[in-house]
């Protein structure tokens, strides 16, 4: 699990994506970086991306319900935390990846290991 205190920006790539008024409050953004298929959540003015996969079968996750922090995989309820990837309930119980996000100069951009 990422641990956001203490990110090593000498090991992510900070990827530009949007600009930040794209993601308003409560809503979600879908983007792939190469390979992965990611989701940003914009949560009472805080942004969240993770990996857009349910470890438990492989779906699409980010179609499905936040409450509070938690998205809730549309396909068998697994439920995941968007801060921080971790899962929280069954079916799942493997973790799916979480992405330091950063705004800068009105801008969002998505850290993604090197």
């Amino acid at each position: 699990m990422l641990n956001y205190a203490v990110i090593d920006e000498s090991k992510i790539d900070f990827v530009e994506i949007a600009p930040a008024a794209e993601l308003p409050t409560g809503e979600r953004l879908f983007v792939d970086l190469g390979e992965k298929p990611i989701v940003i959540f914009n949560i009472a003015g805080q942004l969240f991306a993770i990996g857009d996969v349910c470890t438990h079968d492989d779906g699409p996750l980010g179609d499905g319900t936040l409450e509070g922090h938690n998205i809730v995989c549309p396909r068998h309820g697994a439920e995941f935390d968007v801060r921080t990837g971790q899962a929280v309930q069954m079916p799942a119980v493997v973790d799916i990846p979480a992405y330091p996000v950063q705004v800068r100069d009105g801008n969002i951009f998505v850290g993604i290991p090197k």
